[in-house]
């Protein structure tokens, strides 16, 4: 386990490496942040309109009564817009960090041409994920603590079986009942990494984040001696941190697609050792 944490963290260092050289994958991420934002204001708003509606809810709950239908079908369109951004923006990143494994220089538009070609797969995947996701939120408001366990591990082999769900919708254009069987084919040739690499990136995000949490903590101390002053210090440290969550979501992506192109093709990507890329692959035949 600790050197597949290890060759995990190597691996989130050379997804770094590709990051500082095409430092516009970083606005992928920043997009879907956007963009799921505004899915969020838009449904948020009739409710802000209408507040009356929540207390509905509210005595709906109290009463141990089920929600009416209207309430499943708001859920179900608010997963199916979110996964929407969420799945196209990532295959735009994941297209462009493809194209720069192989020698390639892709830009934004490039990205996001790739994603609009793959749109038919995108919208069948993220209406998939949406029923998935409304079906393990009613299995967890079921039952109060056993629905949430048993959402919490279906939900978890979810998203380990679909792991490659994406990069294979974005390069081989398949539909999603044959993207999760191809997941679950290549899972087999890269599981370790595939699990085990969250944990690589996660320390390496968090050594970024350092800075940033220090800065919090700075603008504490601060702001009881200089309220402007914290808040200044706060608010640059929150600049920061935001940086460095959009940084982490396109190193996840950036991680992904060379795992992928590794275990699906058998070929090492630019800007990773090979050395590293067989070491994420050969214990699995030990």
């Amino acid at each position: 386990m600790f050197d597949r944490i290890s060759n995990s963290f190597a691996l989130a260092q050379s997804s770094w490496r590709v990051l500082r050289t095409d430092k516009q994958l970083i606005l992928f991420p920043i997009v879907s942040g956007i963009g799921c934002f505004l899915v969020l204001l838009s449904f948020a708003l009739p409710f802000i309109a209408h507040p009356q509606w929540l207390d509905f809810l509210n005595n709906q709950n109290a009463q141990g009564r089920q929600p009416p239908p209207w309430v499943y079908i708001v859920a179900f369109a608010y997963y199916f817009c979110n996964y929407f951004v969420i799945v196209f923006c990532n295959s735009a990143l994941i297209s462009c960090a493809i194209v720069r494994f192989n020698g390639g220089s892709p830009t934004l538009a490039d990205g996001f041409h790739v994603a609009v070609s793959r749109l038919p797969q995108i919208l069948a995947w993220a209406l998939v994920s949406a029923t998935v996701g409304l079906l393990l939120k009613m299995i967890e408001s079921a039952h109060e603590r056993a629905g949430q366990l048993i959402s919490a591990i279906l939900g978890t082999a979810w998203t380990v079986l679909t792991y490659f769900v994406v990069p294979v919708l974005v390069v081989e254009k398949t539909g999603p009942l044959d993207a999760i069987k191809r997941s679950m084919s290549i899972l087999r040739k890269a599981w370790g990494e595939a699990l085990v690499g969250n944990w690589g990136i996660g320390l390496f995000i968090f050594l970024l984040m350092l800075p940033g949490i220090l800065l919090l903590v700075l603008a504490a101390a601060l702001f009881m001696a200089n309220p402007v002053a914290g808040a200044a210090v706060g608010l640059l440290g929150v600049l920061f941190m935001a940086l460095v969550s959009a940084a982490g979501s396109a190193l996840h992506g950036i991680y992904l697609g060379a795992l992928y192109q590794y275990a699906a093709f058998d070929k090492v990507p630019k800007g990773f050792k090979r050395s590293t890329m067989e070491a994420a692959f050969t214990r699995k035949s030990r």
